[in-house]
């Protein structure tokens, strides 16, 4: 990617966070319209009764698709601890980029703001939604820790950390840790393969893939930062588990239950994105095949005719939308980390970088959220997926950075190997 690209990168990011700081750090949320006691009843009589259900959230639907701004009617702005996450990400990548301390000073900010929005009764830090959430199984309630949820947090910890030494982080990070290790139950579904559940429950059917994938990734990073050799044994068994749910076209399946049997775009990111991270913190060789199956899949298979990323291999039900930012935001962020050994991925970049600033930032400096099929869904939302944008921008831009430096090793580094994407994880010490 060229210079003017990332200038312009640059730039985008620049007005980026001056709306953060007038937009403030709360929002409404992609769901929003489901989270009222109105909402969460209408989606479970969708699960119940399909025909009666789908009379109940036609309503949602038709906002959702039409109205985006009726969100308000719905529920309320609320703060999302994983976008807190990834804005501490973000603001902690600029910091190492530009030197400058107002940068990790707000990524001190929001880890600030982590700690204390912990999920209450747990012995150890975890986070989940602030909202409850209708599943084909039940109620999860708001504040119910989430597997999928936990990485980010830890990474979060673990890269202001890196800048800055601060004891209280790493006492966090061992608590993320063991909460990951000791809170979810583990299914075996071959030798020496298990897939973990979404939550803690003890009744959690297990088999999401992606799931599985961020555990093995968490457990695989803290085992060798915190020097915990238990947790890589954990995260082996959860990463065989991906790797034997992998199909034969080198697709993942949401879950292997059998019933939530589609591929779409973010899913598929986050479980490739956990695969080529444990592999640079492990080089373990039976990964690399298959993340050349899956980056063959994708690139094949998770675009449109435009080139850009679109939400489902096949639909696997009728859809509101064209395009999710969300999908943008993890496809820079798999395309970065995967571009030097897959050369298409790094035409990928460059259009959804380019799409992105052109057609997605908005006057204001937020982004669009969605390209419905008649207009947008213009209404900002931390979780979905503003934060993560600013995220996989900054990434970008570290990388970019570093490259930069490596080329002229005369001047000073501005990113090193202690970031969140690290080619080999440092040994952090303490308890």
């Amino acid at each position: 990617m060229d210079n003017f690209t990332i200038t312009k990168v640059a730039d985008s990011v620049d007005r980026f966070t001056h709306w953060l700081d007038r937009y403030g750090e709360t929002s409404y949320d992609h769901q929003s319209f489901f989270a009222s006691k109105v909402g969460r009843s209408a989606k479970a009589l969708y699960y119940s009764k399909p025909l009666l259900g789908t009379m109940a959230v036609a309503p949602m639907i038709f906002c959702e698709a039409f109205l985006p701004s009726a969100r308000q009617l719905f529920w309320k702005p609320q703060r999302f601890p994983i976008a807190d996450a990834h804005y501490a990400m973000g603001f902690a990548f600029l910091a190492k980029i530009y030197g400058e301390e107002k940068y990790h000073q707000r990524a001190v900010h929001f880890l600030e703001v982590l700690k204390e929005t912990r999920s209450p009764g747990y012995d150890d830090y975890s986070w989940g939604y602030p909202f409850s959430w209708e599943t084909r199984t039940g109620t999860m309630f708001a504040g119910t820790p989430l597997i999928t949820t936990l990485p980010y947090v830890y990474e979060a910890f673990s890269q202001v950390y890196a800048i800055d030494g601060d004891q209280k982080w790493l006492h966090i990070m061992h608590s993320i840790a063991r909460h990951a290790f000791g809170a979810y139950r583990d299914m075996e579904t071959g030798p020496g393969a298990a897939s973990c559940g979404y939550t803690p429950a003890a009744d959690d059917p297990c088999g999401v893939v992606n799931a599985s994938a961020y555990r093995a990734f968490l457990l695989t990073r803290a085992g060798i930062e915190l020097g915990q050799p238990r947790y890589l044994d954990v995260a082996r068994k959860n990463l065989n588990f991906v790797l034997a749910a992998q199909n034969s076209n080198g697709s993942w399946y949401y879950s292997t239950d059998g019933a939530r049997d589609f591929v779409d775009h973010f899913h598929t990111c986050f479980v490739m994105k956990a695969l080529a991270k444990i592999e640079q913190l492990t080089a373990w060789p039976e990964i690399r095949p298959a993340l050349e199956g899956g980056v063959s899949y994708y690139t094949a298979n998770l675009f449109d005719e435009d080139g850009l990323p679109k939400p489902f291999s096949k639909r696997p039900r009728m859809t509101v939308y064209r395009r999710e930012l969300y999908d943008c935001a993890e496809c820079i962020n798999l395309a970065v980390l995967l571009r030097e050994r897959h050369p298409e991925l790094e035409g990928v970049l460059s259009k959804v970088v380019t799409e992105i600033i052109s057609r997605w930032q908005k006057a204001d400096g937020s982004y669009r959220a969605r390209q419905l099929l008649v207009g947008w869904d213009n209404v900002p939302m931390h979780r979905w997926a503003q934060s993560q944008l600013f995220r996989s921008l900054c990434f970008l831009m570290s990388r970019q950075s570093a490259a930069q430096n490596d080329a002229q090793p005369s001047t000073r580094r501005a990113f090193t190997s202690n970031s969140t994407e690290l080619e080999r994880a440092p040994r952090v010490h303490g308890n």
